[in-house]
């Protein structure tokens, strides 16, 4: 059964900092590539970061060079670092885990970023 568990969420001021975690489990993890995706009330679901399983990465723009994504294989861990929070960084953030075509999602965790 695979299983990817989110934690690391919270409420923060604009301009703070947050990292999230994402534990696999049931999965070939180090050949996966894994992605952070968010959702906000109302919009669709969007990439934020993605990292390959050769650990190569990319960054939505309104993210990049606040957020680091990156991965720990022996423990199967993906993480987020989120640097300079701003409001419309509030959203509810998913973890995925993509091969061949299939992609299995955790259940997600709240940021909430206030003003």
């Amino acid at each position: 059964q695979v299983q990817l568990v989110e934690s690391g969420g919270g409420l923060v001021q604009a301009g703070g900092s947050l990292s999230l975690s994402c534990v696999a489990s049931g999965i070939n993890f180090r050949l996966f590539s894994m992605g952070w995706y968010r959702q906000a009330p109302g919009k669709q679901r969007e990439l934020v970061a993605g990292i390959t399983s050769g650990g190569g990465t990319n960054y939505a723009g309104s993210v990049k060079g606040r957020f680091t994504i990156s991965r720990d294989n022996a423990e199967n861990t993906l993480y987020l670092r989120m640097n300079s929070l701003k409001p419309g960084d509030t959203a509810v953030y998913y973890c995925a885990a993509t091969t061949l075509g299939m992609t299995y999602w955790g259940q997600g965790t709240q940021v909430t970023v206030s003003s």
